[in-house]
């Protein structure tokens, strides 16, 4: 496992913060209070080590396959429907929706081989990431890779607590599927709009894999 770039900063502050308040702790109340001292170690440990947790990388074999549509996140599958894209097909869509927790892994990955042909930012609200306008009003990061005569679009959403969306990709760039896209901070949600007639392979309410779970057969 490895620690993504995107945290470096975030689990440095924490440290720093870590050591400031136990320190300051330890050195007025360790005589008189040491059971306080040590809760307030326990619990200050636990959350610099799950704010750790959150920016990992485990090591996993990837799926890398011709005509497949692999999960762009970790998390579990909470919408299956057909949907009318607004944004950029302007047509009806498969969409797939996968919800990430903070307990996630939230490395975002491409789904598929091919080149990016549109991509857009947009500002917006910050629902709770399972709702059903999360995906149009919610700030959102959209990209569309192109395979051949095959679209597929990528909707990095963010959530309630998710305050930064960081997507690294750019138009006209060719990309490798499971090869990182982009990464969301803190509980959010990432949306697949798949050609009518796609085969699903994935059920509501399944746990996914980011790179790794086959979504979709084209």
């Amino acid at each position: 496992m490895t620690i993504h770039r995107e945290g470096y900063k975030s689990i440095a502050i924490a440290t720093l913060i870590f050591g400031a308040i136990n320190v300051i702790v330890y050195y007025f109340f360790s005589a008189s209070l040491m059971w306080l001292c040590n809760i307030i170690f326990v619990i200050t440990l636990g959350l610099l080590l799950f704010l750790i947790s959150f920016f990992r990388i485990p090591n996993r074999k990837l799926t890398i396959a011709d005509g497949v549509v692999v999960a762009p996140a970790d998390g579990k599958v909470v919408v299956i429907e057909e949907t009318t894209d607004v944004e950029y097909f302007k047509d009806k869509r498969l969409q797939v929706s996968i919800f990430m927790s903070p307990a996630n892994v939230h490395v975002n990955r491409n789904p598929i081989d091919g080149e990016v042909v549109y991509n857009q930012y947009h500002k917006g609200k910050y629902l709770v990431a399972w709702h059903p306008k999360s995906s149009t009003d919610n700030e959102r990061h959209s990209v569309v890779l192109k395979n051949g005569n095959t679209e597929i679009l990528v909707k990095q959403i963010a959530g309630a607590l998710a305050k930064r969306i960081v997507n690294y990709l750019q138009v006209g760039q060719k990309v490798k599927q499971a090869d990182e896209m982009g990464f969301i901070k803190f509980g959010s949600r990432v949306d697949l709009l798949l050609p009518l007639g796609t085969s699903i392979k994935v059920e509501h309410g399944q746990a996914v894999k980011g790179g790794v779970t086959i979504i979709a057969v084209l």
